[in-house]
Formats: C-alpha cells, structure tokens, sequence
C-alpha cells in the first residue's frame, strides 16, 4: 500500500492530516504531514522530506501530494524524486485539495501510477462552482 506524504507550507499540511483523521476516525497507516516552516533551508526540508518518505515507502511507493506548484514543497518534493533511491518510488502532486487527498487515501491499495490518476480525477471533480440548484452529494468524491 503507497505511503502518502503531504507537504505544504505550515502549517496546512497538518491541517490537511487532521482532516484525514476526522474522516477516519484515526490516521490510516503510512500518512504523514511535512509542514515546511517559513525561511527553512531547503536542504534541510530535503532531509525531513526524505526522512518522512522513508518512514512510509514500502514497495508501493510513495504519493506526495504538495500544495503549489512552484513553491518551496513541490521544489524540493522534485529533488527528493530525483535522488537515485527515490527514483521511480516517488510520485508527486501540486494542489492537493480535500477531494483529491480523500480518494488517494480511499485507494491506497492502488499500484502508484494508478493512484496518481485517480488522486488527480478527485481533485478536479471536487472544483465545482455551486449554484442554488446544485445536488451534491459525498458520493460525486
């Protein structure tokens, strides 16, 4: 089952955990949050990112789900993707939102580049402009 990293700028990333354990009624395995503080050196936000994505890779990988693209956590969630060990294991997402972090942590037992798909189609059918008429329901997640 893919690990799942969030790592955005502080302190949403924890933010975004917590949510999963509302929903869930406790943290699933293998989820962590990496909030990346204001004016830390991104070599060292390099190293908690590769310590957390060692903590939770197992031969499924691990989907890293960012908050910007172009920002400090996607930035150095490229380089740790980059690194040798990581490569190939590591897949990442910039703009992450509740729908799209919900379905990845509901198909975790996906192999990884299925899972990225599927984060993906979370997230954008959870963008939606609501007008008064509009039926919404949990189920279009």
């Amino acid at each position: 089952m893919a690990g799942i990293l969030i790592v955005a700028h502080m302190p949403l990333a924890s933010a975004l955990v917590k949510f999963v354990e509302h929903v869930y009624g406790e943290l699933p395995k293998n989820i962590l949050a990496l909030d990346v503080v204001p004016h830390e050196d991104s070599k060292g936000t390099l190293k908690r990112m590769e310590d957390a994505a060692l903590l939770i890779s197992d031969e499924d990988g691990v989907l890293i789900l960012a908050d910007i693209l172009g920002a400090t956590p996607a930035n150095v969630a490229a380089r740790l993707a980059a690194l040798e060990h990581f490569h190939s294991k590591v897949q990442i997402i910039a703009g992450v939102n509740l729908p799209m972090l919900l379905r990845a942590v509901s198909h975790r037992h996906e192999p990884l580049d299925a899972l990225v798909e599927i984060a993906l189609q979370g997230g954008l059918q959870g963008v939606v402009r609501l007008r008064e008429n509009t039926k919404v329901t949990f189920n279009n997640l």
